[in-house]
C-alpha cells in the first residue's frame, strides 16, 4: 500500500469530533508545526490525528472563516485572562504585598473570566457580523433583489451603503456588557471614544478641511480645559478624581504642600496632604479670608472655625503674609514669586529623573535606531525628556502659584471657587512645549477629565447617568472607528492599530493603508 493510501486510511479513522476540535483550535500552518515538533514524536497521539496534508485539505474543503474567527476569539480569551490574572498577582503580591480580593467561587462570575469573555465575544461577533453584512449588501445589490429595493428604498439604501458592514459589525460592542459595570468598563469605552474622535479628525484633516488653521492650533489645546477641570475636581470632588493622578501631583509639589517637619512631636496634630487641599476649597467658599498672624495677635481669633485643622501650619507663618492661602501654601516665605521660583529648583530634578527612567526604558524597543545613529538618537531622547519634565513641572507649579496670583490680582469675591479651574487652565498652557510629540499624553489627560467631569455631573445632579451608557458609547465609537477605517485607512494613526482593526474585521494582520499606497503606485507606473 502506498503512503498516500495509508494517510487516507488513517484520516478516515480520525474521530470527527477530534478533527473539528483541532480545526477550531489551530490553523493549517500551525497544525503542521505542531505535528512536526510534538505530534509526530508521540505514536499514540499520531495514530489519532490526521497528517498535515489531509488536515489542510479538510480545512480548505470547508468554510474556514468561522473556524478562524473562533480560533482568534479563543486566543483573545486565553491571553486576556492570563494577562489580567497575572497583573492582579503582580500588583497585589509583588508591588503592594497584600492579599488579593476574594472572588466568587463560581468561575463564571470571576471578573477575569467575564472580562476575557467580553473581549473574545466582541472579536468573534465583530467578524461574523462584518461578513454577514457584506454578504447581505451583495444580495440586496443583486438583480433578484430589485423588487425589494423598489418596495423599501430607505432600507435598501442603508443596507447597500459602503459603510453598512463597518457600522453593522460595531454592534458586537454590546458584548462589553458581559463584563460587570465597573471603572475598567468605563475606561475602555472612553478610550475607544477618544480614539474614534482622533481618527475622525485625522480623516477630515486628510481631506483638507483644516488647511487654514493657525500655526499654534493642535491637540495641546486639550490640556488647559482638561487640567482646569481636573484641578477643580481635585479640590471639590476628589471622589470623582483619578487617585493616581492626585498622588503624582502631591508628590511633586514640594514647596506648596507642607509636610510634617523633622523632629515635630508625633503626638501633635498635623494636617495631611488632602486636608490641606480641602482647606483651600473651604477658603474659596469663605471668599478667601485674610491672614491674621497669631504672632502679632496672640489673643485674637485668627482662623475661622472650619479651618482650625491647619493651625499647626499657619500659626508660625511669617507675619508679613496677607492672604490666608499663602500662609498655608508657603508659611515660611512671604514672597509668592520667590516660592514659585524655588519650587522649580526643587521639583525639576526629581521630575526629570522620573521621565529619564520612563523614556529610557521605552527607548529600548528602538535599539536599532540607536545602533544606526546613536548621537541623534540620544539628542532627541534628551530633548524629549527635558520638554516633558519642563511641561509637567510648569503645569503643577503654575496651578499652585495661580492661587497666590489670583489673591493679589482679583477681588476676594470674584470667582472664588472657579479660580481653581482658571489656575489649572493656566498650568495646562505649558503643554505648548510638548505640542509636537505629546498627543498621546494630551488624549490621556482628556480621557481622565471626561471621566471625572461625567462623575461630577452625576454627583451634583447636572445630568442623570444612563444605564449601560458606557456600552452604548463603545458601540457608537466603534462604528465611527470602523467607518473612518473603511473610508480612509490612513486616518487611523499607527500601523499596529490598523493591523489590529484588520484582525477585528477578519482581514488578517494587514495594513490597508500600506496596501492602498502600493496599489496607487502600481497604477501610476502603468
Amino acid at each position: 500500500m502506498s503512503s498516500s493510501g495509508a494517510s487516507s486510511t488513517r484520516s478516515d479513522k480520525v474521530d470527527p469530533v477530534l478533527r473539528n476540535a483541532i480545526r477550531y483550535t489551530v490553523s493549517a500552518r500551525e497544525y503542521e508545526l505542531l505535528h512536526q515538533y510534538l505530534i509526530s514524536r508521540a505514536p499514540v497521539v499520531r495514530k489519532r490525528t490526521p497528517p498535515p496534508p489531509n488536515y489542510e485539505a479538510t480545512v480548505k474543503d470547508k468554510d474556514d472563516y468561522n473556524a478562524a474567527a473562533i480560533r482568534a476569539s479563543v486566543r483573545v480569551f486565553i491571553a486576556s485572562y492570563v494577562g489580567s490574572k497575572g497583573w492582579e498577582l503582580f500588583t497585589t503580591k509583588i508591588l503592594r504585598r497584600t492579599q488579593s480580593q476574594q472572588t466568587s467561587s463560581r468561575a463564571i462570575k470571576s471578573p477575569h473570566v467575564r472580562l476575557s469573555g467580553s473581549l473574545a465575544l466582541i472579536l468573534l461577533f465583530h467578524r461574523l457580523l462584518h461578513r454577514f453584512f457584506i454578504r447581505l449588501r451583495a444580495q440586496v445589490l443583486s438583480d433578484e433583489a430589485r423588487p425589494f429595493r423598489r418596495r423599501n428604498p430607505r432600507v435598501a439604501k442603508t443596507l447597500t451603503s459602503r459603510l453598512a458592514p463597518a457600522v453593522g459589525a460595531s454592534l458586537a460592542g454590546f458584548f462589553l456588557a458581559v463584563y460587570p459595570a465597573d471603572q475598567l468598563r468605563v475606561t475602555i469605552a472612553i478610550y475607544v471614544f477618544t480614539r474614534a474622535l482622533e481618527f475622525a479628525y485625522n480623516g477630515l484633516e486628510n481631506k483638507g478641511h483644516f488647511q487654514n488653521r493657525p500655526w499654534w492650533f493642535g491637540s495641546w489645546l486639550l490640556m488647559p480645559a482638561a487640567c482646569g477641570q481636573l484641578l477643580h475636581a481635585f479640590v471639590f470632588d476628589r471622589d470623582c478624581f483619578p487617585e493616581a493622578y492626585g498622588k503624582f501631583i502631591l508628590k511633586n509639589s514640594p514647596r506648596y504642600i507642607q509636610t510634617r517637619p523633622e523632629g515635630y512631636a508625633a503626638a501633635a496634630p498635623w494636617p495631611g496632604t488632602f486636608e490641606i487641599v480641602d482647606s483651600l476649597g473651604t477658603m474659596s467658599k469663605l471668599k478667601w479670608p485674610a491672614f491674621v498672624s497669631p504672632i502679632l495677635f496672640p489673643k485674637a481669633q485668627t482662623l475661622p472655625r472650619s479651618l482650625t485643622r491647619i493651625a499647626p501650619i499657619t500659626s508660625p507663618a511669617h507675619p508679613a503674609i496677607k492672604p490666608l492661602s499663602c500662609a498655608l501654601l508657603h508659611p515660611n516665605d512671604p514672597s509668592c514669586l520667590r516660592t514659585y521660583i524655588t519650587y522649580y529648583i526643587q521639583a525639576f530634578p526629581a521630575v526629570t529623573r522620573f521621565f529619564t527612567i520612563i523614556f529610557t526604558a521605552l527607548s529600548v524597543l528602538r535599539y536599532k535606531t540607536f545602533i544606526s545613529a546613536p548621537v541623534p538618537f540620544l539628542n532627541a531622547l534628551a530633548a524629549r525628556i527635558l520638554r516633558m519634565s519642563l511641561f509637567i513641572t510648569g503645569a503643577i507649579g503654575t496651578s499652585w502659584g495661580s492661587i497666590c496670583f489670583f489673591q493679589h490680582a482679583l477681588p476676594r469675591g470674584f470667582l472664588p471657587t472657579q479660580r481653581f479651574f482658571l489656575g489649572g487652565a493656566l498650568g495646562g498652557l505649558w503643554a505648548f512645549l510638548e505640542r509636537r510629540g505629546g498627543r498621546g499624553n494630551f488624549l490621556y489627560s482628556a480621557r481622565l477629565s471626561l471621566d471625572s467631569a461625567w462623575k461630577v455631573g452625576v454627583k451634583r445632579g447636572w445630568w442623570k447617568g444612563v444605564k449601560n451608557g458606557d456600552v452604548l458609547l463603545l458601540v457608537a465609537s466603534l462604528a465611527l472607528v470602523n467607518a473612518t477605517y473603511e473610508v480612509d485607512p490612513k486616518a487611523v494613526s499607527g500601523g499596529v492599530v490598523r493591523k489590529g482593526l484588520g484582525m477585528l474585521r477578519g482581514d488578517g494582520w494587514v495594513d490597508r493603508a500600506v496596501e492602498r499606497e502600493g496599489v496607487v503606485e502600481e497604477k501610476e507606473e502603468k
